[in-house]
Formats: C-alpha cells, sequence, structure tokens
C-alpha cells in the first residue's frame, strides 16, 4: 500500500507564470486536478504551469500552451498625403484607406470596390501594400490623384483562414467628394466655475464631418465621474464635488483625418486648510514679544479659484482697518500665496486681545473660514522636552508604543516628526509626519524602525522663529534570529555527526541561552559567550538516536529554534518523466510498461536493500504492489521474490492474483527491473543510483480506467534495524490501455 506518497496527499498548483504565485488558480488534490477556463478570453492565453508535490523529493512541474484564437471587427481610417483641406476635402488628392483588426493569428486583409476585388496591379490608379513599420498588422490602399470611379463603396475583408471556425469579418466605407473630417464646437465657457453642489451641463456639437462624427466625453486622462449622464454630445454633472474638477474634453471621430478634441476647465470653489503664525520683531535677535517693539501676524488659506479669495480682519469681534500702526496687507512676494498679514507697529497695552482673520471667496457659495490668534502678554513662543523616562524608550517588535515630545507655549504649535537619520521613512512610509499633542504612536512596531527620531516645532499655529527639536531613541527588542530553522539529515547508525545552530541576528544580543533536545529529552544548556553559534556533537549513532532535535536560542524578547529531523532513510527515489517508449502493446488487450527511477545519494543511509513499487489504477483505492521480500546476503544475486496484491474491478473487489517474479539490476545511472516465469537466487540490490522496470499484463487492467499511476520506495537496513519505507511522489508516468 502507499504511505504519505498516496494520491490523497498530493497537491496540484495552476499558475499562469513560472516560479510565481500570479494568477494562481487553485490549490487541490489530485482527483480534481482539471483547470477548467470557462468563456475563456484572449488575455487568458499563454503558458500554464502545473506543479504537483507531497512534501517528499523534488515537485513535478509539466506545462502547456493555451493559444486563444480571436478576430475583432476590422477598422477603417482614411488620410489625405497633404494638410487637410476644409472643403472638398479629396478633390484631387492622393488618399489612403487603412485596415487594421486584431487578430490571433495574424490576419490576412483583402480589398474590395464595389463588388469588384482589388489587387496589386489590377488598376493603375491603385495601389496595395504594407508599411514596413507595421508589416503584418495593416494593410493600406492607396488611391492615387482621385479620379470620379474612385468615388465608391470600399470593403476591407479581415480574415484568419477559419481558424477555429473563426469566420471572415468586413467593413465598408463610403468614399465622396463630401468625405471629410471632423469638426465641433463647444456650447460652454472656459473655464466653468461652479459651487460644490451644483449641476454642471457641458454641451458639444457637431459642426462638420462626412460620415457624420460620433462624440465622446473624456476628463483629464481619468474616466468619467460615475454619477455623470452621458446623452449624445451632451455631458451632466450633478450635485459637483471638487473631486469632479477637471479638463473635461469633447472628442469627434468618424475615422477620416485626425479626430477633432476641445475641452474645458471645470473649476468648483473650495476653501481648506486654514493656518497662522507669529512673528516677533525681525529687527531684534529675541523670539518674544515685547511691548514698544513690532509684531505680524500671518494668516494663509488654499483657495480655488486663488483670484477670488478675500481677506477681512477682526479684533475682539469687531472690524479691523488698515492704519498706520496696523498696516493689512493681502499679497506678500515673500509667502505662499492665498496669504494676508497683519503687522502692529510700536505694540501697546491697548493691541492686546483676540485677532480674527476672515477668508472667503467674492461670489460666495460655500462657507468662510474664521482663524483666531490670542496676542497677550501670555503669548510666548514654544519650547519642547521629553519626558523623564521616555528616551531611550525599549520595546518589543510586534507591541504599539508611543514617541512623546512636550510641548510649552502659547500657542502650540504643529509638531513635525522626522527620523533622525533624514534618508530613513517614518513608520506610514513618508518623511514626515504631523501631531497636534506631541504624540507619535507606531502600532506593530519592527526591528527596522529602531533608531533616533526627531520632534520638531512647525511654524503653523505657532511662532515663526527658528524650529525647537528634541531626539527620542527607540530601542526595538526582538529574539534571536537563527539558521537553519529546519533541515534533514540522514545518516546510517555508529556514525559521528555534528548539528549547529547559528545566531544571525538578535537584540539584545549578548544576553543569549541555548537548550538542546532530543524530543522532550533535554540534551545540555548552556550561555553564549563570543561565538555566534552552538554545536551538538553525536560521537555515534543508535537506533535511539533518531528523532528530532532541537536547539532553542533565547533572549528577553522570545527564543528562536533550530530543528534537525535526524533519520535512517534513504532519499526518496525518484522517477525519470521522459522515459522513451514506456509504454507498448504486445497483442490485443496486454500492454507493457517501462519505468526508470535514480536514487539521490545512497551512500547517505545504510545499504539500500530494495525498493518497493506501488501501483494505483484509475479513482479505486485498490492496488497491487510489488514487494520485495529479503534474503539474506549472496554473492552476485540480483532476483527479489514479489508478489501482486490484486486488481480492482468495476465492483471495487480485490481480486487476488498468484505471485509474480520481478528482476532488480542497478549500477551507476540505471538498470532494470522485468517479470520473468522461475524464480532465481535470493536478492542482493546493489547501492544502485537508478534502476528500470518491465512489467507485462497477461490481462487487462481496470476496465474502466485509461489511466494507471506508480509509486517508489526505498528500503534500507542496518544493523538489525526494522524496515523504513520513504514513499515517493506521484511519477509522471501513464498507461493509457485499454
Amino acid at each position: 500500500m502507499l504511505h504519505k506518497g498516496d494520491m490523497t496527499d498530493m497537491k496540484i498548483r495552476w499558475t499562469k507564470t513560472a516560479g510565481s504565485a500570479s494568477d494562481r488558480f487553485q490549490d487541490s488534490s489530485v482527483f480534481n486536478e482539471t483547470l477548467r477556463i470557462s468563456q475563456i478570453q484572449r488575455h487568458q492565453g499563454g503558458r500554464y504551469y502545473c506543479k504537483a508535490e507531497n512534501g517528499l523529493g523534488t515537485p513535478a512541474i509539466k506545462s502547456i500552451r493555451v493559444d486563444v484564437y480571436y478576430l475583432e471587427d476590422p477598422v477603417v481610417t482614411v488620410h489625405q498625403s497633404v494638410g487637410e483641406a476644409r472643403e472638398q476635402f479629396y478633390y484631387e488628392r492622393t488618399v489612403f484607406l487603412r485596415c487594421t483588426a486584431n487578430s490571433n493569428p495574424p490576419v490576412r486583409y483583402s480589398w474590395r470596390r464595389g463588388r469588384e476585388y482589388l489587387s496589386q496591379g489590377s488598376d493603375k490608379g491603385v495601389e496595395i501594400y504594407e508599411p514596413f513599420f507595421t508589416q503584418g498588422e495593416t494593410k493600406i490602399l492607396k488611391l492615387k490623384n482621385l479620379r470620379p470611379q474612385d468615388y465608391a463603396n470600399y470593403t476591407c475583408i479581415a480574415s484568419v483562414r477559419n481558424v477555429c471556425g473563426i469566420p471572415d469579418k468586413s467593413i465598408v466605407f463610403r468614399l465622396t467628394n463630401k468625405t471629410a473630417s471632423p469638426n465641433i464646437k463647444l456650447l460652454v465657457e472656459d473655464p466653468i466655475i461652479a459651487n460644490p453642489g451644483d449641476t454642471v451641463t457641458l454641451v458639444c456639437i457637431t459642426s462638420g464631418g462626412e460620415p457624420t462624427p460620433t462624440l465622446t466625453w473624456v476628463r483629464n486622462a481619468e474616466g468619467l465621474p460615475r454619477k455623470s449622464v452621458l446623452n449624445g454630445g451632451t455631458l451632466t454633472l450633478p450635485a459637483i464635488t471638487t473631486d469632479d474638477a477637471g479638463v473635461y474634453s469633447c472628442v469627434a471621430s468618424n475615422n477620416v483625418g485626425n479626430p477633432a478634441k476641445k475641452s474645458t476647465n471645470i473649476i468648483v470653489r473650495a476653501l481648506k486648510k486654514g493656518r497662522f503664525w507669529i512673528t516677533p520683531d525681525p529687527y531684534h535677535n529675541d523670539d518674544n514679544i515685547q511691548i514698544g517693539r513690532e509684531v505680524k501676524i500671518s494668516c494663509q488659506v488654499e483657495a480655488t479659484p486663488p483670484d477670488e479669495l478675500q481677506f477681512s480682519w477682526l479684533k475682539n469681534g469687531r472690524p479691523l482697518r488698515s492704519s498706520e500702526r496696523m498696516v493689512i496687507t493681502q499679497t506678500d512676494p515673500d509667502v505662499a500665496p492665498g496669504t494676508t498679514n497683519l503687522d502692529i507697529i510700536d505694540l501697546k497695552f491697548t493691541d492686546f486681545g483676540t485677532y480674527t482673520c476672515m477668508a472667503s471667496l467674492k461670489n460666495g457659495g460655500i462657507p468662510e473660514i474664521s482663524i483666531d490668534v490670542n496676542i497677550s502678554s501670555t503669548t510666548v513662543p514654544p519650547n519642547l522636552t521629553v519626558p523623564r523616562g521616555k528616551s531611550p524608550l525599549v520595546t518589543q517588535e510586534g507591541d504599539t508604543v508611543d514617541l512623546q515630545c512636550l510641548v510649552s507655549g502659547k500657542p502650540k504649535p504643529i509638531i513635525l516628526w522626522s527620523r533622525a537619520d533624514k534618508e530613513a521613512p517614518m513608520p506610514d512610509g513618508s518623511l514626515q509626519m504631523e501631531s497636534y499633542d506631541g504624540v507619535l504612536r507606531i502600532v506593530n512596531v519592527s526591528r527596522e524602525m529602531s533608531g533616533q527620531y526627531r520632534c520638531q516645532t512647525s511654524q503653523y499655529n505657532g511662532f515663526n522663529v527658528k524650529p525647537r527639536e528634541a531626539i527620542v531613541e527607540l530601542i526595538v527588542q526582538y529574539p534571536p534570529a537563527v539558521e537553519p530553522i529546519y533541515t534533514e539529515i540522514r545518516q546510517g547508525l555508529g556514525r559521528a555527526f555534528t548539528l549547529t545552530c547559528r545566531v544571525l541576528r538578535a537584540h539584545p544580543s549578548r544576553v543569549l541561552k541555548y537548550e538542546w533536545k532530543l524530543g522532550t529529552r533535554l540534551l545540555t544548556v548552556g550561555d553564549f559567550n563570543q561565538r555566534d553559534e552552538t554545536e551538538y556533537h553525536v560521537r555515534a549513532l543508535n537506533r535511539e538516536g533518531y528523532g528530532e532535535y532541537t536547539c532553542d536560542i533565547t533572549n528577553e524578547a522570545g527564543a528562536g529554534r533550530c530543528t534537525f529531523l535526524v533519520t535512517g532513510k534513504a532519499y526518496p527515489p525518484e522517477f525519470y518523466y521522459d522515459t522513451y517508449g514506456a509504454l507498448w502493446q504486445n497483442r490485443p488487450r496486454v500492454y507493457g510498461f517501462k519505468l526508470q527511477w535514480t536514487q539521490m545519494n545512497p551512500g547517505a543511509v545504510d545499504r539500500i536493500k530494495a525498493y518497493r513499487l506501488g501501483i494505483k489504477q484509475g479513482l479505486y483505492l485498490a492496488m497491487f504492489c510489488c514487494m520485495p521480500r529479503l534474503h539474506a546476503a549472496a554473492a552476485g544475486a540480483t532476483d527479489c521474490q514479489a508478489s501482486r496484491e490484486g486488481f480492482a474491478w468495476r465492483d471495487g473487489s480485490i481480486a487476488p492474483r498468484a505471485p509474480h517474479l520481478w528482476r532488480v539490476t542497478g549500477g551507476g545511472s540505471g538498470g532494470q527491473a522485468s517479470e520473468r516465469s522461475s524464480s532465481p537466487s535470493p536478492p542482493r540490490p546493489s547501492q544502485a543510483s537508478g534502476a528500470q522496470l518491465e512489467w507485462r499484463s497477461r490481462r487487462p487492467l481496470l476496465m474502466t480506467s485509461r489511466r494507471v499511476i506508480y509509486s517508489l520506495s526505498a528500503l534500507s537496513l542496518g544493523k538489525g534495524r526494522p524496515p523504513a519505507f520513504q514513499s515517493q511522489q506521484e511519477p509522471q508516468v501513464f498507461g493509457t490501455g485499454e
């Protein structure tokens, strides 16, 4: 019977790109290995890879190419050889009719004028050719110096030669003396300025073109808003928002000449991001506000459209006008657009109070923005400090941590956080993050986030002075990263070997302990000194020494584990997937099969004594196996006794079979095993790295199946140890006999 290599453990994975997970379709058992693509589309064509694995040996990979054939409707475009004229577009002109169609396989084109098929040389006024740079992609019909008979119906026929039953497709273009490229008009202003919530209607009409052009609307390089309504050349945008703003273009096309395009810009009024800052007297080296000196209050707003922005100032709720001591400026070339300044000259006690900056748009339509700034004896520039015990801040990987800077002063500015190493990104991927309370919260902290963080005052909502800053150090502890995480070691009895577990990185890196176990049995413990690895030595392997060895290396943040599976099992043998002539027919309903396999590093374990062959047929669980019976060693013997356990018939019953003899030979890179009629001397298989099997059936296999599945395992014995079988993945060898 089959063990771990049984088909029920087989996993099938389909991918469209080798070695990646892109376009993965399913992970299923071998009983559902068929990949079904319903209503296949052209983009699904390409090479598909099927990967079969069961955790043993090397996965089996096969590929198949899928070609999707299709033919789209052809398109005819018309151009002339010189600049376009507004009237009598093609009068005494040379005209080019270009036919294109997307297809697979490449399309073949033919032209017809009326009912007459056109070919090269059939008419002196007609030339048919393929441009060098588009060979195989298009066929151009050139009409030289138009004649009266050239005004006719032209048919382009595209054909893929009936592949997969795809019929030919054609298109007709009528060429007349009125044929002209499109021309359009926009019945709207440019730009269009609207308030949020308004309904905007764009109207586009054709003013020329033959055939009649088709009209479409596009926005920038994007699609139209989902709520837009398109009716011919009229586009309606209900309840418009700032997200709907942009350049909208009307495009007219009739496949003659170049498409006509006209655009308009829709601007939606908006006010956002109101900010302020206070600038002490710039003529004195003092960051504080003092009586008798100058102080400037700046107010900034982002406005759309910017030329409609207007400001007004209030003091303690009353309108404030510009004067000799209170100078109001609406524009300042030294600052960003959308800024107004209030300069207080020779500050007095009576000037203390709350100043309000009011921002609005001239034509209204949206709420105004107000910003309050308090000027008093308590208005002082900011200061930054790090709370005691908050730097350095020690945390463990995966935790949530708060970095904190205390902000003093009035008003309190926005705090900007960045890495001290300016090239390192912040946790969200940006170079800078804002905080209104001085706290930076990092969720699921990782080891890459260790380092120094800088908190810095911003001029916004505070003083326009030299930034204050402080440094917070973050230390992230994480468990040791070790290698190997898992590995198999194959060893024979009585041999010596060493297991090594190595620390790649850890923090803290000097408080490390190790612990070796075999299963649950403790072997040894200790501390790391200067080395970054620990070893465990086995002088002579015995039966009890087989099993799973683990080495746990720990620090304050956790543990890393190396796992070693020490086994006496041989490496799984692997079938050749490309055996030539694997199936042949001797006489009606009697077939022969040849299997070949290879053995990886047979000397890694005790000498391999035999191979076990299992055969499964169809979807029934019943099977028969070739189980070599071991005998005492006999020099030169190459045969082993085997029996076939039975067949599975239609009703699922097991039909016992008489014993059969199998000949197993090996040595070097190959050998064979074949059915015989007499019993030879006892077997002694050599340490072969390969073998092959020939099997001839004397009667049909499973009558309801057309597929036979084989599995192979190797048996090694060492110093009286019980047999240890290692099963193998499904080989890609199939019999297709009735």
